[in-house]
């Protein structure tokens, strides 16, 4: 008698979770196969874009869990499990984690911003945050360079795709803003001629974009000339000295003064 009552029993357990189960188990199968075939759709798309390998490796892996904990969810739900609470618990910890690494997940959005919309790439000239030099690594959670003195310096990525970046790589060719300044008993037409020879001489100097000599302020004790050469960015340093060496022997060889601060001592005789 007991065993027919198990046996009974046993049935009504199969034809009311039987189907449950298959069911489960088919949306199991059919899932795993779903998340292949948008996480390859989504390796494809990211390969165009020329995507860090790092971003890539890491959202594939977050958004690889992400959906397996939905379907997860979603199995226990046709099964019959409860997952109203499961849901209220993994909100609540995820709540938790992200008020706990609100810097770090700043850190870690300013980083997939960076790597996605590329603002910056290694080897980069820039200037941020107060900091200068060429972009070394660019990191989830942070972006190094090492500066013309070669110090490391550690930007986090939160202030950094948030700040003012200036990129002086961008474009191929840049342009050197000088302002050298003559005494006022100078001929203007004179130093114009001898600051546009100094450009015009030096191998380094573009001649498209034309440099150009221009009068931009009459100062206090001097005439400033603003003295602008286009170079090839490659190219910047070598004539931004060149140029400062030798517009001051130009000048002393064209006579021209270049105006300092004089002391002047006065005596009072006793």
């Amino acid at each position: 008698m007991d065993l027919e009552k198990w046996i009974s029993k046993g049935y009504e357990l199969i034809i009311d979770f039987g189907p449950k189960v298959i069911a489960a188990i088919a949306i199991w199968i059919v899932g795993l196969w779903a998340i292949k075939i948008i996480l390859k759709g989504i390796t494809r798309a990211m390969d165009k874009r020329d995507y860090e390998v790092s971003l890539k490796k890491f959202l594939l892996n977050l958004l690889s869990w992400a959906l397996k904990i939905v379907l997860i969810v979603v199995v226990l739900g046709t099964v019959g499990v409860e997952t109203t609470s499961f849901a209220a618990i993994l909100a609540a910890a995820g709540l938790a984690v992200g008020l706990a690494l609100q810097g770090s997940l700043a850190n870690f959005a300013g980083g997939v911003l960076i790597m996605i919309f590329k603002p910056i790439k290694i080897g980069d000239y820039i200037e941020a945050q107060g900091e200068q030099g060429v972009v070394k690594e660019i990191e989830i959670f942070t972006t190094k360079l090492t500066t013309l003195d070669s110090k490391e310096v550690i930007i986090p990525n939160g202030v950094l795709s948030n700040g003012n970046i200036i990129n002086y790589s961008t474009e191929p060719t840049r342009r050197i803003n000088f302002v050298f300044g003559v005494g006022y008993d100078s001929d203007i037409k004179q130093t114009k001629d001898v600051l546009m020879k100094v450009l015009t001489s030096h191998s380094k100097v573009l001649k498209d974009p034309a440099p150009s000599v221009s009068l931009v302020e009459l100062a206090d004790s001097s005439i400033n000339f603003a003295v602008r050469p286009w170079v090839l960015n490659e190219d910047y340093w070598d004539v931004y000295f060149d140029i400062t060496e030798s517009t001051k022997e130009a000048l002393d060889a064209a006579g021209i003064e270049i105006p300092y601060p004089h002391a002047v001592e006065i005596q009072k005789e006793g």
